[in-house]
């Protein structure tokens, strides 16, 4: 796994080679510089937008009181998580286990409700987000200016993605995994697995009573996790201005959903380094006619991804494992 990991950020590195032969730096450099004092408006756009997915998780943990307190120690907890996420090639998963730890050892909070609210928290998310790439999808679709080869192989993605999370969702709901385990166990070589399977069977029944007794909260979650994407669109829409080439919410919409299809479907490269970049480069040279301002704006997202993931870092050191009741 670990030169396997080596591999994929070798792959990344090489696409972002491509990228950088296909452009002048110093034009980009000069692109980036008249951002100016219009960086903090970004930063502030997707300080909004952590707050609401920290808010969406904080909804999926149904033993926390929705109050400001737990929402900032949630926040916390997520940021240090996202650490992982940013750059191990695991489907965004890779911080998953450490959010699990925090909570467990900080906030008494069982590793079967903790598991269980990430679990939901990610599908609320991968609900959300391909219902927004479905409506970017439809403004590529109809925009004028994007190849058709683009359009196709977007829908593909989106049709992959959209297979994917209907999946991911039916599996927790009909309890596949507990009916597989318990067939597999019935093997009298994998007899040993029933003594972990009363913890997946505890883990369906929480995912299944979430999804019937508290519906509401569900969707609303989903509904917040959706503007938590479309604040995403504002970051592309702000970005775009204050590089000086503004652009409208639709083609913004448009920009946005081609980089988070790509991310997504890059997760085996650390912080898809590469594919991004040449996601905004593409599209972005499409839309505007100018490969320079696509990579600029990745460069921009790239900076803002660098700083959440020292600001992760630092909260991190709030969390020492050795003595939790410290830092409590």
């Amino acid at each position: 796994m670990r030169y396997l990991k080596y591999f994929f950020l070798l792959i990344g590195l090489a696409l972002l080679a491509v990228v950088v032969s296909e452009i002048e730096i110093a034009q980009v450099i000069k692109r980036v510089s008249q951002v100016g004092w219009g960086i903090t408006v970004i930063l502030g756009l997707y300080l909004l937008a952590f707050v609401i997915d920290s808010f969406t998780w904080q909804m999926a943990l149904t033993a926390v009181p929705l109050n400001l307190a737990w929402l900032y120690r949630i926040w916390k907890m997520r940021m240090v998580g996202e650490v992982f996420n940013s750059i191990l090639p695991l489907a965004n998963m890779g911080g998953e286990p450490v959010k699990a730890v925090l909570l467990k050892k900080y906030y008494g909070i069982g590793y079967r409700e903790g598991t269980t609210s990430l679990l939901i928290g990610k599908t609320i998310n991968m609900l959300a987000l391909v219902i927004f790439l479905a409506l970017g999808f439809a403004l590529m679709w109809a925009s004028p200016v994007l190849p058709a080869s683009y359009k196709i192989i977007a829908g593909l993605g989106l049709f992959a993605l959209g297979l994917g999370t209907a999946l991911f969702f039916f599996i927790q709901r009909l309890k596949v995994s507990t009916i597989t385990g318990t067939w597999i166990s019935r093997w009298r070589f994998t007899r040993g697995i029933e003594k972990v399977m009363h913890l997946v069977r505890d883990v369906d029944e929480r995912l299944v009573r979430f999804y019937i007794h508290h519906l509401r909260r569900f969707s609303w979650a989903v509904f917040l996790a959706l503007v938590n994407w479309l604040i995403g669109v504002l970051e592309i829409y702000a970005t775009m201005f204050f590089l000086g080439h503004p652009v409208s919410l639709t083609d913004a919409w448009i920009i946005e959903a081609a980089a988070q299809l790509v991310r997504t479907g890059t997760f085996f490269i650390p912080a898809s380094i590469g594919a991004q970049e040449g996601a905004f480069l593409l599209v972005c040279s499409a839309m505007t006619g100018s490969s320079v301002l696509g990579v600029a704006v990745a460069l921009v997202r790239r900076f803002r991804e660098i700083l959440w993931i020292l600001w992760g870092l630092l909260l991190g050191s709030m969390f020492p494992l050795k003595n939790p009741s410290a830092a409590r």
